[in-house]
């Protein structure tokens, strides 16, 4: 513990805690939590009863259609960032999402934004008037930054004292600024940003708005909960084993994991920084796959490689998304489907979502054809994975956890068990495994015949039940082989059509393991309601061909929505 605090761990969770509440208005208080049996899904109309009209009405606006507002003047800056905060009050004390709460800053630069707006008749930028929230990675001036930690409480990562603590802001912050967005909220995390469910001992367990019964995932599990409960329109997330791409889909989101180096990571908090043989990568979650583009479109017109070292000098390339456009409506996309990884099976729900998605491209005449890599090379890629996060043994998070003698979290027990650290011939034998399989997996799709993209899980779950997330093999994988990955919501569970397919022969412990929970005598219905959602995975920087493909399957998911 910080020898110049006597106060216990619980003493400081608790009064930080109390302060993240503290700092909604009276106003915005709920009188009364409801529990989980009594109101299972708090998204929707539920919370939209402690809301004006006039806050329905903008809240359940996308970022896309918020800025068509903001930026032509039908909308004030202040009236939606009021709307937004209001709806994330109520978010945060339905859920725990919240680690920061900073609204009347916000409002004031919604007030600059709004008189920007009068004297120059225009708006500042693209971004303009749009409430983003972020992530707690992020810095922001007179904001702390904990990640989950309390010895990081008043603090520059766990250094007291250091004047950066409240005036230092990360790369990506500025240029939102810039851009014209307006910065409200950072959200919650799990310590150590290891782990694929959000819970830490400042916030405790942060839930799925739409079943609560579930985990909003993680590590940007808070982000998750808050876009799926509307108190954002978009935010950021990052991500080193699934962290964008897990909370996007467990709640119904659209996210994008984008390759390294494309958008900038500059000044933010991080575990096991220095660490590059896989690097964490920033991207977008938002709850249209046009928001998702609207934030990396614009993000991408500040021009983060003039500011961050590491990011590739690639702005928005709109003839690649053209001419993806052009190959859906000429029949002439191949989109691959990865049905099982050799090592879990997805759960019923999962697999409808993979035979609807397939119908979907077979249907408007482009093609859909099995996906299967060389036999297990996605765990031989998450086992060299894993082994980057443990090259310093856990010497980086057993530090912060040692600033406060706060207890680790029971997940992440296992991702650091004491062990040595790596020596520079072990890395460099570990960045050669990679390489290797990175070429192997190059090859195997090359020789698809023109595959552009293909089609998998986030997990074997629709949503993790807490404690239970036991796989990350579906988006590991990707961030082993550094490929950029779009989530897309299909479809969500239900009860009376995902049944337990009684002929499945688990292929290992594991698999057993995780079909067993479909079998559960303690809620046999648990997973009924929760959202199901696949992403798209493309070749390294093609994020643009991404989103387009994922805006043309959301059209095409509508359409069979409502015929």
């Amino acid at each position: 513990m910080d020898s110049t605090d006597d106060a216990s761990w619980q003493k400081l969770a608790a009064a930080k805690r109390e302060a993240i509440l503290d700092s909604i208005p009276a106003k915005w208080r709920l009188a009364n939590i409801p529990t989980v049996d009594e109101q299972r899904n708090v998204t929707g109309a539920y919370i939209e009863q402690f809301l004006s009209p006039k806050e329905v009405e903008i809240t359940q606006a996308d970022s896309v259609g918020i800025v068509e507002k903001t930026t032509s003047g039908a909308w004030s800056a202040v009236e939606v960032a009021e709307a937004f905060c209001h709806r994330a009050s109520l978010g945060h004390q339905l859920v725990n999402c919240l680690h920061e709460a900073f609204f009347d800053a916000a409002l004031a630069d919604a007030k600059e934004l709004d008189a920007w707006y009068a004297e120059h008749g225009k708006p500042k930028g693209p971004l303009h008037g749009l409430p983003v929230s972020l992530k707690d990675q992020f810095h922001v001036r007179g904001v702390d930054t904990t990640m989950g930690y309390v010895g990081w409480i008043d603090s520059f990562q766990g250094q007291k004292g250091d004047p950066r603590s409240k005036t230092f802001e990360s790369e990506m912050v500025r240029e939102l600024r810039a851009l014209g967005a307006v910065l409200y909220c950072k959200t919650a995390v799990p310590t150590t940003l290891m782990c694929g469910e959000t819970v830490n001992n400042i916030i405790g367990y942060t839930w799925n708005p739409t079943n609560r019964h579930l985990s909003c995932g993680g590590s940007s599990g808070g982000e998750g909960a808050l876009i799926a409960l509307g108190g954002s329109p978009g935010g950021f997330g990052t991500d080193i084993g699934g962290s964008i791409r897990i909370p996007s889909a467990f709640n119904g989101l659209f996210g994008l994991r984008p390759t390294s180096g494309r958008l900038p990571y500059e000044g933010m908090a991080n575990s096991m920084d220095g660490q590059n043989s896989v690097l964490s990568v920033v991207g977008p979650l938002a709850s249209s796959a046009g928001g998702v583009k609207l934030l990396t479109k614009s993000i991408l017109s500040a021009e983060p490689w003039l500011h961050d070292p590491l990011v590739a000098e690639i702005p928005w390339r709109a003839d690649l998304e053209a001419q993806t456009k052009d190959r859906i409506a000429s029949s002439q996309l191949n989109v691959g489907f990865l049905d099982h990884d050799g090592a879990v099976a997805p759960h019923p729900p999962l697999k409808r979502a993979l035979s609807l998605l397939r119908d979907v491209v077979a249907r408007s005449g482009n093609k859909a054809f099995d996906w299967q890599p060389p036999a297990s090379s996605h765990e031989a890629v998450t086992a060299l994975l894993i082994k980057t996060w443990n090259y310093d043994g856990g010497a980086d998070v057993r530090k912060d956890f040692a600033l406060s003698g706060e207890p680790w979290a029971p997940p992440l027990l296992d991702v650091w068990k004491e062990r040595p650290p790596a020596d520079g011939a072990g890395i460099a034998e570990t960045n050669r495994a990679l390489r290797a399989r990175r070429k192997e997996y190059l090859d195997y799709w090359n020789g698809t015949g023109g595959g552009d993209v293909f089609v998998a899980p986030c997990a074997p779950f629709a949503a993790a039940r807490p404690g239970r997330f036991d796989y990350i093999g579906y988006t590991s994988f990707v961030n082993g082989l550094d490929l950029p990955s779009v989530v897309v919501p299909v479809t969500t569970v239900d009860k009376g059509v995902d049944v337990v397919d009684a002929g499945y022969r688990p292929v290992s412990e594991l698999d057993k393991k995780i079909q067993s929970d479909l079998k559960s005598t303690d809620d046999p219905e648990i997973y009924d309601g929760a959202p199901v959602s696949l992403q798209i995975v493309g070749r390294r920087y093609q994020e643009e061909k991404l989103l387009a493909i994922a805006e043309w399957l959301e059209g095409e998911l509508k359409k069979a929505s409502v015929s």
